[in-house]
């Protein structure tokens, strides 16, 4: 028996047999979904209240992993169509239901929360206000270094500051941030809807303020991921 004669009494090995596309779709879904949840988590940035550190249309990751959050650290948080509210209305339109569950599970895409992106700047229990007689921001009585600022709210000593009439919309007065809460402001200060927007200009700084309770906090800001010109982690 010749050799081509032998081989061809061998047996065909098995066939792999293939697993359906839709089994395979399922599967990386919740591999995304896995990771989304505990590890990190992209987001787009909305807005331009964090210009020049974030710009509108950016890409961003979040890490999941971390539960520490300190002053200066830019995070992530979820809200309904206020702050107070943790989720948006449920959409009667099933078609949108069906986007905003895949929004959520990919990360792309609308979704049943709304999220901002802000800078830390208030811990529990700290006592912020603004301005000294420079017009920076006073954190538990001492002034902040803020090299991220961009186009902050006029302030002229002497002429246009907390003690002229009318005072600067930079001023804002003393507010106590809440146990479990932090006080969170824009980069681009003056197009900013942060957490002492309804307190700017006024006297009083009692119940002005709106924080974002800690449980919210998606996390910190850890790299940005597009454009890829600008890939890299962000500056504090």
């Amino acid at each position: 028996m010749t050799d081509a004669g032998a081989a061809s009494d061998q047996p065909a090995p098995p066939r792999r047999r293939r697993v359906p596309w839709f089994t395979e779709v399922v599967v990386a879904l919740v591999a995304v979904a896995l990771v989304q949840a505990f590890l990190v988590k992209p987001f787009g940035v909305p807005s331009q209240s964090m210009e020049q550190t974030l710009h509108v249309g950016d890409r961003i990751l979040v890490n999941r992993l971390d539960h520490s959050v300190e002053r200066g650290d830019v995070v992530v948080f979820g809200h309904g169509d206020t702050w107070q509210e943790s989720r948006l209305p449920t959409a009667g339109n099933p078609l949108v239901r069906l986007a905003r569950w895949v929004g959520d599970l990919t990360g792309f895409g609308p979704s049943n929360t709304s999220y901002t992106v802000k800078r830390v700047i208030g811990l529990p229990g700290e006592r912020v206000s603004c301005c000294t007689a420079a017009g920076a921001v006073i954190v538990d009585g001492r002034a902040l270094e803020e090299p991220y600022l961009f186009e902050d709210l006029p302030f002229t000593p002497g002429e246009l500051d907390c003690s002229s009439t009318p005072r600067s919309t930079r001023c804002f007065p003393q507010v106590t941030v809440p146990q479990e809460n932090l006080l969170v402001l824009g980069d681009h200060r003056s197009e900013s809807a942060d957490s002492v927007l309804g307190c700017r200009g006024a006297a009083e700084g009692d119940g002005c303020a709106r924080f974002v309770p800690e449980n919210r906090v998606v996390g910190p800001v850890v790299l940005r991921f597009w454009p890829l010109g600008d890939l890299g982690g962000l500056s504090r």
